[in-house]
Formats: structure tokens, sequence, C-alpha cells
């Protein structure tokens, strides 16, 4: 009787893999931060095409009141300004990526490595 309950009746498990990249678990973690990466620069890129719009329509509704004008184009400049930050913060990852771990895409791609 103790026989049979020693026994596992499942059979062995072996862990899945993972659902973002086909990887073994290991590799989770980085693809959990790259999705996340990938979702925040998704989400600047939809606002600043948001916000221009907004800003477009708010610079043609403006008439002649010289203030709302100024407004609009704030706006506009601070968008155009938002999408060089985004752009250039590709830039020096890759730049930090090549100094630091001889791989431009390092950062973008992170592996976390298992003891």
């Amino acid at each position: 009787m103790q026989n049979l309950l020693a026994q596992n009746p499942f059979g062995s498990i072996t862990p899945p893999k993972t659902a973002l990249s086909g990887k073994t678990p290991e590799g989770a973690v980085g693809s959990l931060i790259q999705l996340a990466i990938s979702a925040l620069i998704v989400g600047a890129g939809v606002y600043a095409l948001i916000n221009l719009i907004l800003a477009g329509y708010s610079f043609m509704s403006a008439g002649d009141d010289s203030k709302k004008v100024a407004g609009a184009w704030a706006q506009i400049w601070q968008t155009i300004l938002g999408l060089a930050v985004a752009a250039g913060a590709f830039v020096l990852a890759a730049i930090f990526g090549t100094l630091l771990f001889h791989d431009a895409t390092f950062l973008f791609h992170p592996q976390i490595p298992t003891l």
C-alpha cells in the first residue's frame, strides 16, 4: 500500500516553454522586460500622435488669438521634443550596450542569467 502512495501518478513534469519567446523559463524575465519596454515605446508613439492631432486642431481653431496660437505651437514643439527624447533613448541604449556588453541590442533583449 505504501508503495502505491510513494509513486507519482503524473510522471515527470518538465517546465513549459514561455509564450513570449519560445525559450526556457530562464529567459522569461528578460522577455517580460522586453515586452514592457516595447509597450511603453508604442504607448509614447500613440500619445504623441494624439497630442499632435489635438495641437493641430487647437492651432486651426485659434483664429486671430495670439495666445491660443502660441499655446498650440508650444504643444507641437513639446510633442516633437518628446519624440526626440524617446528616439534618443534608443541611441543611448545601443551605445551603452555596445560599451558595456559588446552587443548593441543587449539592453533591448535582456537575458537574466541563472545560477
